[in-house]
């Protein structure tokens, strides 16, 4: 099982004590700054991809709403490490397809070849915002896809269809990855892991909310799906990559030091509190259901450690719990590891922790699977 990072660009409240744009900025400068050294440094020790999301208005958590910036400037001051888009937001509202083929190919064509492209539908919130209509967008994010891949492809692409009307034109550049880069799906359920499987993209999960059983059950489907696909595109990615919470120290008492409790209450509170405000009417309109459907509100922190939700503790613990994953049959573990409060420092020895000593020791291990 290789070692991924996944970076949202947390940017956490309170910004400063007066209601100014200008204490927001410098949290969020300081955010990008802190992003790229620890970037960097994973490069240096080993890690396999970094993935950076694209998500927008998501104030407190993610400010990240140009990855494919942030991945131009690393494939200038990395090497080795892979270059993910994890994701793109697909459906036509969000961007019409020319526009994803151009700067994901920019990428790669910057970084020699290593990007990753993940193609995703986003939530209600930003649907609503850029006016995407829920119900058509996992069939307009399929379709786009492939309008993407053939623009990589052709020399010349036209389209006439229920989605596009694009007249030939040739879209440059091309990827430097021949036909075009792995293409991954994000996957939250039983159901977006069998679509994804059987369209032969690779699966990206969502880990920190759910305990390992129902993974579990998300990756056998995908497995069963991807077994005989009928491919979207020409690059088939039969490849689990999961992420969740991640923070290795040098024992349970620096990484409690460091405010790891803290910033993991922050990452669950936050989760429910912008589903809350933001897309409660849109998901589950009734408010009883709140108690049932978010258990995490309830629960001590610790137990999410407990139960391999998120992975924190020594060198030691970490291999453990990461064996554990492997065995579920994930290819590659993304570690979420700027989050919170957690001081630049704090994370800076983690990335250091999980390239020198945890990387060799997943490398030599054999799943159980």
């Amino acid at each position: 099982m290789k070692l991924d990072l996944l970076y949202e660009i947390d940017v956490p409240q309170p910004w400063g004590d007066l209601p100014h744009p200008y204490d927001q900025r410098e949290a969020e400068q300081r955010a990008y700054c802190d992003t790229l050294e620890q970037i960097r440094l994973a490069d240096r020790v080993g890690f396999h991809t970094v993935w950076l999301v694209e998500h927008h208005f998501r104030e407190n958590r993610s400010h990240c709403p140009a990855s494919e910036v942030v991945l131009g400037a690393l494939s200038q001051i990395t090497e080795r490490i892979r270059l993910g888009f994890g994701v793109t937001l697909t459906p036509h509202g969000f961007i019409h397809p020319a526009r994803i083929a151009e700067k994901v190919a920019t990428v790669d064509v910057l970084s020699g070849g290593r990007v990753e492209w993940g193609i995703g539908r986003s939530t209600p919130m930003e649907q609503q915002a850029f006016g995407v209509d829920r119900e058509r967008s996992r069939t307009e994010m399929f379709a786009a896809c492939e309008t993407v891949v053939r623009m990589w492809e052709e020399r010349y692409y036209e389209e006439h269809s229920e989605f596009l009307d694009f007249p030939a034109r040739m879209v440059t550049p091309k990827p430097v990855q021949d036909p075009h880069p792995p293409v991954w799906m994000a996957c939250t359920s039983e159901d977006s892991a069998r679509q994804a499987g059987s369209r032969g993209l690779g699966m990206l999960s969502f880990s920190p909310a759910r305990p390992l059983a129902v993974t579990a059950s998300d990756i056998a489907a995908y497995r069963e799906a991807a077994a005989d696909p009928t491919p979207l595109t020409r690059v088939t990615t039969n490849k689990v990559a999961g992420y969740t919470l991640v923070h290795c120290a040098d024992s349970m008492d620096a990484a409690a030091a460091n405010g790891i409790w803290d910033a993991v209450d922050w990452w669950y509170r936050g989760l429910v509190e912008f589903i809350l405000k933001w897309e409660w009417e849109a998901l589950m309109p009734e408010p009883d259901q709140v108690a049932a459907a978010f258990p995490m509100m309830h629960r001590p922190i610790e137990e999410y450690d407990d139960q391999d939700m998120i992975i924190v503790g020594d060198v030691d613990r970490c291999i453990e719990k990461m064996q554990r994953y492997a065995d579920l049959g994930v290819d590659q573990l993304l570690c979420y590891v700027q989050f919170g409060a957690l001081p630049h420092e704090a994370v800076m020895r983690s990335i250091e922790l999980l390239g020198t000593k945890v990387i060799p020791a997943l490398e030599a291990y054999e799943p159980r699977r």
